[in-house]
């Protein structure tokens, strides 16, 4: 930890009562909640944050001290943007480090974001000097199209465009096809001891993915203890014998709903092991878990896609009436 919190960064603009620091622990939850309420109408972010999340995140974080890796901007004392930086390592090898940063909009365009993204690049290259030379190591940023201020910084810096993903949105009142279960599978309701299955067999699912990265026991407890997230009573998960196939991890979140005035289901997590693929097992767990928020009341459902889904994912979803509503990029700069 630091005991000398505050901090110079040689790019800081000159800002009367501007200043640097680091993490303080947990007094500083409340800072991190109210710099990302005041960008989220301009960055068009729907996402309810609340101390409880923003607890869970710090105490499950991998790969990322907070009390060296982060960094608050205030001016006269109050907190108007952070950054941070961390790593995960590919299952094929390569070191990505990744950096974000959130800047209160009335303190946009003053070269703020230039100091953030050049101290926590600064602090990537003391992370990736601990790591294997030979290992391909990356910068790594992200924005969604709400963000263009976030793409120019990347863009001036040396980052590059590498991959898309895009939010999705499904209305209630759009017609739902016909998707049957593939013979000899079944979905069951889920039991304290199929959690480490379904955990398992996700991961499984999901290593034909671009970046995709094996998981850890803190992972894994992670999951088990998301306050939204993780509700087994809403997954659909289908079962052939003793083996997980499949599954549709489905939430929802009471307090985003009653933010935006809202009946919103999330149909996410969904994944098919290789020996079940190509047989509409995806498909039918989708339409069941529509039907199943259609049923809570729910108008409308969501998810996210890699617009590359090695298994066409993006084709699926819009066939059972998903459409395309947020785009996000990923970039990436090579680590010299």
């Amino acid at each position: 930890m630091n005991t000398n919190t505050h901090l110079i960064i040689p790019e800081a603009p000159r800002i009367p009562g501007l200043g640097f620091r680091y993490f303080r622990g947990e007094p500083d939850y409340l800072a991190v909640m109210n710099v990302f309420n005041a960008c989220k109408a301009v960055d068009g972010i729907e996402y309810t944050m609340t101390l409880e999340n923003v607890a869970h995140h710090f105490e499950h974080l991998v790969n990322c001290n907070p009390f060296t890796d982060m960094i608050f901007v205030e001016i006269d004392g109050l907190p108007i943007a952070y950054g941070r930086a961390g790593w995960f390592r590919e299952s094929e090898g390569n070191y990505i480090y990744y950096a974000l940063g959130w800047i209160a909009p009335e303190w946009r365009r003053r070269g703020i974001g230039t100091a953030i993204l050049r101290q926590n690049e600064r602090r990537i290259y003391e992370i990736a000097a601990q790591h294997p030379a030979e290992a391909p190591k990356f910068f790594q940023n992200d924005h969604s199209d709400r963000q263009p201020g976030v793409a120019a910084l990347l863009k001036a810096n040396g980052y590059e465009a590498v991959r898309w993903g895009y939010e999705m949105l499904r209305r209630m009142i759009a017609p739902l096809p016909e998707a049957p279960m593939p013979a000899g599978l079944e979905v069951r309701p889920v039991m304290e001891d199929h959690y480490r299955l379904i955990w398992d067999a996700q991961n499984e699912a999901f290593r034909d993915h671009w970046g995709h990265v094996q998981t850890t026991e803190e992972d894994y407890q992670r999951w088990l203890s998301n306050p939204v997230t993780f509700d087994p009573t809403l997954w659909k998960v289908a079962w052939e014998g003793d083996q997980v196939a499949g599954m549709v991890l489905n939430f929802f979140s009471e307090d985003e709903n009653q933010e935006y005035q809202r009946h919103r289901g999330y149909t996410e997590n969904i994944s098919v092991r290789r020996p079940w693929r190509r047989r509409g097992l995806a498909r039918s767990l989708l339409v069941q878990s529509i039907k199943m928020f259609r049923e809570m009341g729910m108008e409308e459902t969501a998810l996210g896609v890699d617009s590359n889904n090695p298994n066409q994912a993006l084709d699926l979803y819009s066939s059972v009436g998903y459409q395309i509503y947020k785009k996000a990029t990923l970039y990436r700069k090579p680590l010299e």
